[in-house]
């Protein structure tokens, strides 16, 4: 499993990039810096990831620095799935 490329994907799909996301490298930003991740598409992006990848995010994970850029999300869900 390749978690930056699966991240990419969900996030493609829940906030309809048409493939942009594709092309995000770890240090893309996101909170701030793609208009269509809103508040909104926060709570969309977090059962998308629980959903895709079989986990589960507590209130106490979340905060600004999970969704600062790609990779930080990337570590956020590696570190769910290593346990």
């Amino acid at each position: 499993m390749n978690v930056l490329n699966d991240i990419r994907a969900v996030l493609d799909e829940v906030l309809g990039l048409g493939g942009r996301a594709a092309s995000f490298e770890r240090e893309t930003r996101l909170l701030g810096a793609i208009p269509e991740f809103d508040s909104m598409a926060v709570v969309s992006l977090i059962t998308a990831l629980e959903e895709r990848f079989d986990i589960t995010v507590d209130d106490d994970d979340i905060d600004g620095e999970t969704f600062s850029t790609v990779g930080a999300l990337a570590d956020f869900v590696a570190g769910k799935l290593a346990g």
